[in-house]
């Protein structure tokens, strides 16, 4: 690190954050064991602290490693200057600090503020899988009719310095299709995924133009590779996630080349044209701290032609992210221990079990633990990784598979394949209708019909308020989901308010319903 003087200095670290004076915005990073872990925007990211110092605070994706001692330093970016750099400690355990994950992988927090593998903490024999499935992938996104390329951070990357950029952690390509309007350009989208698919990639769509690929690197860690569609109308690119500005077609087409890691790969024919509508004019700074600045107006776009389907998901991914490995306890909840008691089909043995919304799949594995076959459905199916893995080592029946109650392709898809399969089985929905719109319960009931078309019951519980609120739940009324219910189609056999066991202040609503009329 630079010995050269700085603008800013430093007056105080502690458990709670960081607090320095300093007139200019500049970008600093905060190194433990001298490597990166966070970087961010003096002025930008603090707020007024004492003393004229500016105080930020930690961000919570690291506030759970910080017990402990290490060497800190906080050093500006583009100058190299030092202004912190000592033994630290904090809280009150005598032993190193160590950011690692639970394979034992060295973390830092990535341009979305999530604690991530960054890739100045991967070898190049770690890294060469990914930069396959990028040319993999190129090929396949070629071979179905587009001309993609590496974007964002990824053509950032390659333009600027040849290499993946260290504080990045996943690696993006994209595309301009040569459709004009939203609804072909979605079709195309889809289509793609379809093909990427059938090639055996697993795809985890984000918008209607947008889908992650997700491959493994050499260690056996996961990576994202993301996918993002763009089109040009009126004159203007549009490119999700971020891109929303007046464009010229010749700068994307014919395309030209780039190289990333020794690899040539293709590029837009002028790469600093999409970048600076990327990342500004500032573009060939390097900035580990840079935060997209979407105006409201192109966000209004990508969101209303594309982004209907993706209600809450950055929520619910960021809560079930240092969750999915983690086997789920507590099984079974109360509603499941209601249905393994009650419910002729369970009480008969080895019933068929659909869990809508099973989140990490606790009570589904608990289920298929007792002889069930049980099929799990989420929003975010990865949220279950650990009970999935537990019930291939036991050698139990549990699958669990996408379902996205905002999207009504998912929705009916989902309900034929379940009104295909022959016999009468259990649906549960465990906290699930007091998490969604109006408009996502709808969907809900719509799923569950086509489920029960050849007998069984649904059972059903929901936050009615009191107590404690859990993560994304919404209090709703006991007697508006029977109406619902009602006019979807079902007959309510039970609907009774409960106060839950571990919060006697909770209310819960429980209701069994069949389909069809008595």
């Amino acid at each position: 690190m630079s010995d050269a003087a700085s603008p800013v200095e430093f007056v105080e670290i502690d458990d709670s954050g960081l607090l320095l004076r300093g007139e200019r915005d500049v970008v600093l990073d905060v190194t433990f064991g001298g490597r990166r872990i966070w970087s961010f925007w003096l002025q930008r990211d603090s707020t007024p602290g004492p003393h004229g110092g500016r105080q930020i605070a930690w961000p919570d994706s690291l506030l759970k490693y910080l017990d402990g001692h290490a060497r800190v330093a906080i050093v500006e970016h583009l100058s190299g200057a030092v202004i912190y750099d000592a033994d630290t400690q904090f809280g009150d355990a005598t032993t190193a600090i160590e950011i690692v994950n639970s394979q034992g992988n060295p973390l830092g927090i990535d341009k979305s503020g999530r604690m991530a593998q960054t890739f100045d903490t991967r070898s190049a024999e770690h890294v060469a899988p990914l930069l396959d499935s990028i040319e993999e992938v190129l090929q396949a996104l070629a071979g179905a009719g587009v001309e993609a390329f590496p974007a964002y951070g990824t053509l950032l990357g390659a333009v600027r310095e040849g290499h993946l950029i260290g504080h990045d952690s996943d690696a993006d390509l994209g595309y301009v299709s040569r459709h004009s309007h939203p609804v072909d350009v979605m079709r195309e989208s889809f289509r793609l995924q379809r093909r990427l698919t059938e090639a055996g990639y697993q795809i985890t769509r984000y918008s209607g133009i947008a889908f992650k690929v997700t491959v493994t690197e050499g260690d056996g860690s996961l990576r994202g590779l993301d996918v993002f569609g763009g089109f040009i109308t009126e004159g203007h690119l549009y490119l999700m996630g971020e891109v929303g500005v007046p464009f010229s077609e010749s700068w994307i087409f014919p395309l030209g080349t780039t190289t990333l890691e020794g690899r040539t790969l293709p590029a837009p024919a002028l790469p600093e044209k999409l970048l600076e509508a990327m990342y500004g004019p500032g573009w060939t700074v390097p900035d580990p701290a840079f935060h997209f600045e979407t105006p409201r107006t192109t966000l209004r776009r990508l969101n209303g032609w594309f982004r209907g389907t993706r209600v809450f998901r950055d929520s619910w991914d960021r809560y079930y992210s240092t969750r999915r490995k983690v086997l789920p306890e507590g099984a079974p909840s109360p509603l499941s221990a209601y249905v393994a008691e009650s419910d002729p089909l369970v009480r008969a043995g080895s019933p068929r079990i659909v869990d809508l919304g099973c989140g990490r799949a606790g009570d589904a594995l608990w289920f298929a633990r007792q002889g069930a076959r049980v099929t799990g459905f989420d929003f975010v199916p990865s949220a279950s990784t650990a009970a999935q893995t537990a019930a291939r080592d036991e050698g139990v029946d549990l699958t669990v598979e996408p379902l996205n109650l905002n999207e009504w392709r998912s929705v009916l898809g989902v309900g034929a394949q379940l009104a295909a399969v022959d016999g009468p089985c259990v649906v549960i929905a465990d906290h699930v209708a007091d998490a969604l719109t109006a408009g996502a319960r709808a969907s809900l009931w719509r799923v569950a019909s086509m489920a029960l078309r050849q007998g069984g019951m649904l059972y059903v519980s929901a936050w009615l308020g009191g107590g404690d609120k859990r993560k994304m739940q919404r209090a709703v009324r006991l007697g508006q989901l029977a109406k619902e219910l009602e006019a979807a189609g079902f007959t309510v056999v039970e609907s009774e308010r409960i106060d839950a066991i571990d919060d006697p202040g909770r209310r819960i609503g429980r209701i069994v319903a069949k389909w069809g009329e008595n």
